[in-house]
């Protein structure tokens, strides 16, 4: 049984102008995304700028969010880190916390070995028995986790359930299924490839694209899976220019841009991110525009 399937939100975590994180406003974000139909929560991520969170930061967004949500929907931690130790804590925090799933990215900066990243991923299956889903990014870790490798551990391991896809290579999620044989649920890691993941066997988004279109990206990914592939494909590429806007600067620079433009006041960013260059501001302002979402602040 899958987590999930449908469109799960990749959060941003909203920040205070003393850059803390603004508790209140995330409980607004949350009944925001469930309220628009949103199948699941993806808190900490990449998106929700996990990496400049402290440990008790981290836990304490999740268990914000897992008290917030009361099981109307899957609350899914990311509980990755280049450190297997800490990844193995956060993840065992995690599932204490409540969280219905893990979303865990592949060791970043240190280039794992395939055996490495079997043993990584290993460690953490031994420590919880909640969900794993395995975060594949290598554009922005510098490390891939090879099919082969996915579905050795898919075997070995009951509840490494999944994978977020965001290789970006249609070849590689095909690959994928070949060597999972339809057992293992994968997640469009890229907004602008959902339809064609879909395509392939994948079961749904993790999206930064949910955070400004939640009911849109919902809809046009249930729209595939009950069988409306032509009306799908057309929302797929309808979004495809305010996808590029949402990417045109660092994840997840242009998605809380966006968010302050649409008036919700998630905040900055902590260093080393930092505001989007005002040239892109207008892009992605425009973008917004032409998609149908009424921006406050421009």
């Amino acid at each position: 049984m899958a987590i999930f399937k449908g469109a799960g939100v990749a959060l941003v975590t909203p920040m205070k102008e003393n850059l803390e994180v603004n508790y209140d406003k995330l409980a607004e974000l949350l009944e925001d995304q469930i309220k628009n139909g949103t199948d699941s929560i993806i808190i900490t991520g990449t998106t929700g700028e996990a990496s400049t969170l402290t440990v008790e930061e981290h836990l304490e967004v999740i268990r914000a969010t897992v008290s917030i949500v009361k099981n109307r929907i899957p609350v899914i931690a990311g509980t990755g880190s280049n450190c297997t130790k800490t990844a193995v804590e956060l993840s065992y925090q995690a599932q204490l916390a409540g969280a219905d799933g893990l979303l865990v990215v592949t060791p970043y900066y240190n280039k794992a070995t395939q055996k490495g990243l079997i043993d990584h991923y290993m460690q953490i299956a031994k420590k919880v028995d909640i969900p794993i889903i395995m975060y594949n990014i290598p554009g922005r870790t510098g490390c891939k986790i090879e099919a082969q490798t996915a579905a050795a551990l898919n075997r070995e391991v009951e509840h490494i359930v999944g994978m977020k896809d965001a290789v970006g290579d249609i070849s590689y999620t095909l690959k994928l299924m070949e060597q999972t044989q339809g057992e293992f649920d994968v997640y469009s890691g890229e907004d602008g490839q959902v339809i064609p993941l879909l395509a392939c066997g994948g079961i749904g988004v993790i999206s930064v694209l949910s955070n400004v279109a939640p009911r849109f990206t919902h809809d046009m990914v249930m729209n595939y899976l009950n069988g409306n592939h032509q009306e799908a494909l057309q929302m797929q590429l309808k979004a495809l220019p305010l996808v590029d806007a949402l990417f045109c600067e660092v994840n997840p620079i242009p998605v809380k841009a966006a968010l302050n433009l649409m008036g919700w006041n998630v905040g900055s960013l902590r260093a080393p991110l930092g505001d989007m260059e005002p040239e892109n501001v207008k892009k992605l302002s425009k973008a917004m525009e032409e998609f149908g979402i009424s921006l406050k602040h421009v």
